[in-house]
């Protein structure tokens, strides 16, 4: 089969860039339905108020979801990806609040052969910045990608 990427088109120390979204309320409320994550820091306004950070945080898995979706749309590794294999090193730096607006900046930080030709691995870092350019979340995405034999 043919595609239109492969593993091989991408380079240690590539760097990508998505569009941004700004988080709403909506994605939260969206977000605490769908796990069950109706901690009061994220869905009551009163009480995180009252809270070092003064209002309601987006979840972390959200954000995280938000960073792999955006890369996504993007269509950076086009249909070069074959699997999923993990994420390693995730790490929320800042918090991200209703109506902040994130964006992903990518690297390629690892590329590996398999002992099958037509597969390989790599590692990609993803990081997240809010609208004033601070690091929010940073993780390494490890996928494995159909190669050109």
């Amino acid at each position: 089969m043919e595609h239109s990427k492969y593993g091989d088109d991408f380079n240690v120390g590539d760097v990508y860039t998505t569009a941004a979204i700004t988080v709403t309320e909506t994605h939260v409320v969206n977000w605490a339905c769908l796990t069950m994550d109706f901690y009061p820091l994220h869905v009551d306004k009163e009480y995180a108020a009252k809270t070092q950070f003064g209002q309601r945080l987006a979840h972390g898995p959200l954000i995280f979801g938000i960073a792999v979706g955006l890369v996504s749309k993007e269509g950076f590794a086009g249909d070069a990806a074959v699997a999923w294999l993990g994420v390693d090193n995730m790490r929320m730096l800042k918090p991200v609040f209703i109506d902040d607006t994130v964006r992903v900046v990518v690297q390629v930080l690892d590329k590996q052969q398999t002992s099958k030709p037509d597969k390989g691995i790599q590692v990609w870092r993803y990081t997240v910045k809010n609208q004033r350019d601070e690091e929010v979340m940073v993780f390494d995405y490890k996928m494995m990608f159909h190669m050109r034999v």
